[in-house]
């Protein structure tokens, strides 16, 4: 026995005495070895039931892959969750240096009850959402310009630069004295932050759009408006879909620097507040908030994501 030349079955191969006696199989044993069939990996996997793709290989639905994704994310956080309580519990380390997360909790529920978390938390999630909007919006502006124009990147670039290094603090005291102690600089210090990965990420993709694409598009009459829209910001929407993550990340680091500014309300003054009255317990509970919200609010970029790859990718 053999396997065929796709190797789909077995063949039945002559035997040396039937061989001999008919001409035809003598000449089919007397062929060179390489002008025989050989078997193949292919055939073998089929010939036990699977596809060299793994067609025929049990697959996991979308909600299994999801639930799965879910678990091994879990993993982590409940091991460290496990060792803060155990370290909290069972060590001597006292409770103004290492509160346990019971304590954490209470300290929530104590805030929660006065009315007082919730309104820091939609203070914030205000502040980050409008300064992102902001920011992005002239990060996509600006990264579009540099991107596609030679004089516009060689001018822009070296300044943009240059303010892209300017620590988040160093702009505290300058937008308190041109915009006041209330909204105004706090939203501007995030929309700074959220401007340039955006910023940064859409020039860089631009230069390096496919040039047979913009020719195609031109060929078909499209002008410098209809290239941009139809052509080239499509080809990078993975690339701004990035840029934008990173932005939302860079808009919730800057609102802790933002709330820095005269801030009565947010996350970020429960942070310096807590600090200013020895509260662990409600530092730890504000930085375990900033983290959930910014995952949060990452993962709704990525529904945003899915649709516009769905759309464009």
């Amino acid at each position: 026995m053999s396997f065929d030349e796709r190797g789909a079955a077995l063949v039945p191969r002559p035997s040396s005495e039937g061989a001999r006696g008919t001409g035809a199989s003598a000449r089919a044993d007397e062929a060179p070895q390489d002008q025989r069939r050989r078997p193949s990996l292919f055939g073998f996997a089929s010939s036990y039931g699977f596809s060299a793709a793994g067609g025929d290989l049990p697959e996991s639905t979308p909600g299994q892959r999801r639930a799965s994704t879910v678990a091994l994310g879990l993993v982590v956080p409940l091991a460290i969750l496990a060792l803060w309580w155990g370290t909290a519990e069972f060590s001597d380390i006292p409770d103004f240096l290492l509160p346990s997360p019971t304590q954490v909790v209470d300290a929530g529920i104590e805030l929660g009850s006065s009315g007082l978390l919730a309104t820091y938390i939609l203070i914030s999630l205000q502040r980050v959402l409008i300064g992102f909007a902001i920011g992005a919006s002239t990060g996509l502006a600006l990264g579009t310009l540099v991107g596609l124009s030679t004089l516009a990147s060689r001018m822009l670039a070296p300044t943009l630069g240059a303010i892209r290094a300017v620590p988040s603090l160093a702009w505290v005291p300058l937008l308190t004295i041109y915009l006041g102690i209330y909204e105004e600089p706090k939203i501007t210090l995030i929309a700074i932050g959220a401007a340039f990965p955006v910023f940064t990420t859409v020039a860089g993709a631009l230069r390096h759009v496919d040039p047979h694409l913009v020719e195609v598009g031109r060929a078909y009459g499209l002008g410098r408006g209809r290239l941009l829209t139809t052509v080239q910001l499509p080809a990078v929407v993975p690339a701004i879909v990035s840029g934008l993550r990173l932005a939302l990340a860079q808009a919730w680091l800057f609102l802790v620097a933002a709330e820095l500014i005269a801030s009565s309300m947010g996350l970020g003054f429960l942070l310096t507040d807590s600090q200013n009255n020895g509260r662990m317990d409600r530092i730890f509970l504000a930085i375990i908030l900033l983290a959930i919200l910014g995952k949060s609010t990452d993962a709704l970029v990525g529904l945003g994501e899915r649709a516009l790859l769905k759309r464009w990718g």
